[in-house]
């Protein structure tokens, strides 16, 4: 029996939930077959790249991530023809167009015209006919090339080198806080000073008449 102000025994302990568990047995199977399907995909596109096409070096939105950079969805029209690439031919050499996104500075416009000039230097075009050598394309054998399992020019993060000196004596004598009290006891007392300046400067006016 229930004695003094407590809780109502109402525990629930019918809700069958051994039927409810989620197992994942399946686990070591999976992984099998999304590596056996990795191996299939990269023999399907031999000799091109396993990672796809090229795509540009872009900066995502907002205030919070711009500081960044990230691989974005594909070339502008303006960055292709600086480079000398036509729109129709690049994505069959694998280069990504995205004919949305518009060229906002200076900066990123030439470094994605760079990128796009260091691949075409590096570019090997394979004939799509084996012995039909068209201009433009390769002499060398398909199944000797080797196909690229990396990033397609991965992006390289830029680390700005850090400048060490010496703490200069003035420097261990100066206070951060005091300048910082200071500073706001000058804005502060601003209008009680012009005002004592000006009545001093009205009093010495009278005085010299």
């Amino acid at each position: 029996m229930v004695k003094h102000n407590n809780v109502i025994p109402n525990l629930h302990f019918h809700k069958h939930w051994a039927g409810r568990v989620k197992t994942w047995f399946n686990q070591p199977a999976r992984k099998l077959r999304r590596r056996v399907a990795r191996q299939s995909k990269a023999a399907s596109i031999f000799p091109r790249p396993v990672a796809g096409s090229l795509r540009p070096a872009v900066r995502p939105p907002t205030a919070k991530y711009n500081m960044k950079t990230r691989l974005g969805r594909g070339f502008t029209l303006e960055e292709l023809r600086l480079a000398g690439v036509n729109v129709r031919v690049a994505p069959t050499v694998g280069i990504s167009v995205d004919r949305r996104r518009v060229n906002s500075s200076q900066e990123a416009l030439n470094a994605n015209v760079q990128r796009l000039k260091e691949y075409t230097s590096k570019l090997v075009v394979f004939p799509r006919v084996a012995g039909k050598v068209k201009k433009g394309d390769s002499a060398e054998d398909v199944t000797a090339a080797k196909q690229l399992t990396t990033a397609v020019l991965p992006l390289v993060k830029e680390v700005e080198a850090v400048e060490f000196r010496e703490i200069t004596e003035a420097e261990k004598k100066s206070s951060a806080y005091m300048k910082l009290r200071q500073n706001r006891a000058d804005v502060r007392l601003q209008g009680a000073r012009f005002k004592r300046a000006k009545r001093l400067a009205a009093a010495a006016a009278e005085k010299n008449m």
